[in-house]
C-alpha cells in the first residue's frame, strides 16, 4: 500500500498534533515525515497543516481531506484484517449450514470436539430442512444429505454414503398388512420427504428393482416429522437409518421390507465457486470429515 502512504503519514501527524510524535509512532525520522507530508501539499495544491512552535493544527482544507480519507483508510485496514484473518487456517470465523435433523442429532458433539482442536474459531452454524443456495445464502459451506450431487454452479465434496431404509411403528401393522414386497405398499401410507410434493423409493433386491411413489397423503420437508408421525403409526418412510437406528433398537420402530435395499444418499460438503478454498474452510471440512468416517460413536454403515 505504498501508494496511501503519505495519507496514512499525514493523517497520524494530524491525530497527535505533532510531527516528531507522528514520526515515532510511525518508526521513521521527523525529517521524512516533515518530507512526505510536503509532498503531499505540493500535490494536492493546497496547505494541509499549520506549524507552530507548540503543536500542528489542520487547515480548513487539511480537515477536509483528513475526513474524507480517515474513512477509507479505516476500511481498507478492515478488509486487509478480514482477510489476513480468513486466510490463517486455526483462526477466524466461519458460516455453516446444515439439516435441521442432522444438526440437532450430530453437530453438538461435533462442535465440541472441533473447538478442543481449533479454540480460536468461531462458527455460526444455521439449521434449515430447506435446500439452501451457497451464494444467495451467504455461508461458507453447507452440509448436505441428497441425491449425488448435479449442480455445476457450486463446488462439492463427498464425505460418505449415508444409508437408507423403510420404517414403520409395529402398531401400524396392527390395522394393515405387513408388505412382503415393494407392490404391496398402500401408497396412502407412504409418507413423502422432500419439497416437490412426490417421491420416488426405488427398492432393489439383487437384479429386481421396484418403484414406489409416496407422498400422496403426506409430504415434508422436515425429517424430524415424519419420524414422529412413522413413531405414531401413521405410515412408512423412507429415513436415513442414522436418524432412526435409536429407535429400531428399542423397537418403536421396525424396518419395512428388510431384504429390499434403499439407494443410499450422499453426504457432501457444497461451497461457493471459490478459485481455491479458503485455508479455514479447508480445515474444518478435513476435521468434519474425520470426524465422521473415523470416529466409532457415529456410523455412516
Amino acid at each position: 500500500m505504498q501508494d496511501i502512504k503519505p495519507v496514512r503519514v499525514f493523517l497520524e501527524v494530524a491525530a497527535r498534533k505533532s510531527f516528531s510524535a507522528a514520526a515515532k509512532s510511525l518508526h521513521m525520522t521527523p525529517a521524512s515525515v516533515t518530507r512526505i507530508v510536503a509532498r503531499l501539499e505540493a500535490d494536492l495544491g493546497q496547505q494541509l497543516l499549520l506549524r507552530t512552535t507548540r503543536q500542528v493544527s489542520l487547515t480548513s482544507a487539511g480537515a477536509l481531506v483528513a475526513a474524507r480519507y480517515r474513512p477509507l483508510i479505516e476500511a481498507l485496514d478492515q478488509v486487509k484484517d478480514d482477510l489476513d484473518r480468513d486466510m490463517q487456517p486455526h483462526r477466524g470465523r466461519l458460516s455453516i449450514n446444515a439439516p435441521m435433523s442432522f444438526g440437532l442429532r450430530v453437530l453438538p458433539k461435533l462442535i465440541e470436539s472441533f473447538w478442543l482442536a481449533y479454540p480460536n474459531i468461531s462458527l455460526n452454524v444455521q439449521l434449515t430442512d430447506r435446500l439452501v443456495d451457497v451464494v444467495e445464502d451467504d455461508c461458507d459451506l453447507a452440509i448436505r444429505i441428497s441425491d449425488p450431487p448435479a449442480d455445476k454452479s457450486t463446488i462439492w465434496r463427498k464425505i460418505c454414503e449415508v444409508p437408507r431404509c423403510a420404517v414403520a411403528a409395529p402398531s401400524l401393522f396392527e390395522r394393515y398388512a405387513r408388505p412382503g414386497q415393494p407392490d404391496a405398499l398402500d401408497p396412502h401410507l407412504c409418507l413423502s420427504y422432500g419439497g416437490s410434493g412426490s417421491e420416488t423409493w426405488r427398492f432393489r433386491k439383487g437384479a429386481i428393482v421396484r418403484d414406489v411413489n409416496a407422498g400422496a397423503r403426506v409430504n415434508s420437508n422436515s425429517g424430524d416429522m415424519l419420524l414422529e408421525m412413522v413413531q405414531m403409526g401413521v405410515g412408512v418412510a423412507v429415513l436415513p437409518e442414522f436418524f432412526v437406528s435409536k429407535a429400531l433398537q428399542d423397537g418403536t420402530l421396525e424396518q419395512v421390507l428388510p431384504e429390499w435395499q434403499v439407494p443410499p444418499l450422499w453426504l457432501s460438503l457444497f461451497y461457493p465457486p471459490y478459485e481455491a478454498l479458503p485455508p479455514l474452510v479447508t480445515t474444518f471440512s478435513d476435521y468434519f470429515e474425520t470426524y465422521l468416517t473415523e470416529r466409532d460413536g457415529f456410523h455412516f454403515g
